[in-house]
């Protein structure tokens, strides 16, 4: 596949038409796919077939579904649904979560959240290929198959921030899903550790999406301050300190604007002019990312959504990337 650039969904919606906007903008703007995250408000995959069901038929990204919410079974369920109804590609993106957050919905975290991906992604992927699976496994267990139906292929998907997880992403996915990696991390860290594990497991290297922060440079906005509202809640985690700090981010806790000025100097949120922000997804492209995935949500935030439409009119020309 082509390098390309596709949409967040910068709100958490509570019906299908507050999501229309940006579903009409892919359609017609050469976006390739419309994403979104996990939210606790809304069900994801039922807002994504609800906008289909309104004629808004596009490729959608899950980036990335929590794993301790639903079983592995229901979740190549869904998304297969998914693309049945939308009758487009779907990427359907897990990750374990938080540690905190897997205690709050299992009682205790994965001892192990690499075995747990491991073996999530392999009933996912196994029964999407309409294959039978025997699995006996510390986390996940299944043995069947689904009944066969047509629909439009599902890509399997991991969140990937650091080293482990992106080694075993280039065993058992067909894409790596980053989020606030900068493109310097993207090419040093997570490509590499992709291509050994693939090689590992002989088998082609995933692609690369990269979800990264954006707040265009307009009128009395701050761009830092936008990147932040957006993205304090991830500059809280543990996990992502750490893939931060390794990517030579300084987390400053006590501090989330510092944390994105920082993350900026990175390269690691898309701010300033559209010839800037063209640059920057243009960065990511060459550091080896295959889609990069445009979050507005701090400016969706402090300014609402249609903001971020402004913002992403211009990067758009109607023949896509």
């Amino acid at each position: 596949m082509s390098r390309s650039v596709s949409v967040l969904l910068p709100i958490v919606p509570t019906r299908a038409e507050q999501a229309a906007p940006f579903a009409a903008f892919v359609q017609w703007r050469g976006a390739r796919a419309l994403w979104q995250g996990q939210a606790l408000l809304n069900e994801q995959h039922q807002i994504m077939a609800q906008l289909s069901g309104l004629g808004m038929r596009v490729p959608f990204g899950l980036g990335v579904s929590l794993m301790p919410l639903r079983h592995p079974v229901q979740a190549a369920i869904e998304a297969r649904t998914l693309a049945a109804a939308s009758g487009h590609p779907v990427t359907a993106g897990f990750g374990p979560g938080a540690r905190v957050f897997q205690r709050m919905a299992l009682g205790a975290p994965y001892a192990s959240p690499l075995t747990a991906c491991r073996e999530y992604l392999t009933v996912v992927r196994t029964l999407l290929d309409g294959r039978e699976i025997d699995q006996s496994g510390e986390y996940f267990s299944y043995t069947g198959s689904l009944p066969a139906s047509p629909a439009p292929p599902v890509e399997v998907g991991l969140g990937v921030l650091r080293p482990g997880m992106a080694r075993l992403a280039g065993e058992v996915a067909d894409v790596a899903i980053t989020w606030l990696t900068p493109p310097s991390y993207v090419r040093d860290v997570i490509v590499p550790a992709l291509t050994e594990g693939a090689r590992a497991a002989d088998r082609p290297v995933p692609r690369v999406v990269s979800v990264v922060a954006m707040a265009a440079a307009t009128g009395s906005r701050v761009p830092k301050e936008a990147v932040a509202a957006g993205s304090s809640g991830h500059f809280a985690m543990p996990h992502y300190q750490d893939m931060l700090e390794r990517a030579g981010v300084g987390v400053v806790p006590e501090d989330p604007v510092a944390t994105a000025d920082a993350l900026i100097a990175a390269r690691g949120a898309l701010t300033g002019s559209t010839d800037d922000i063209r640059a920057g997804i243009t960065a990511y492209h060459e550091a080896g990312a295959d889609e990069v995935v445009v979050n507005g949500a701090g400016v969706a935030l402090t300014e609402g959504p249609r903001a971020v439409l402004r913002d992403l009119e211009p990067l758009f020309d109607g023949n896509g990337w």
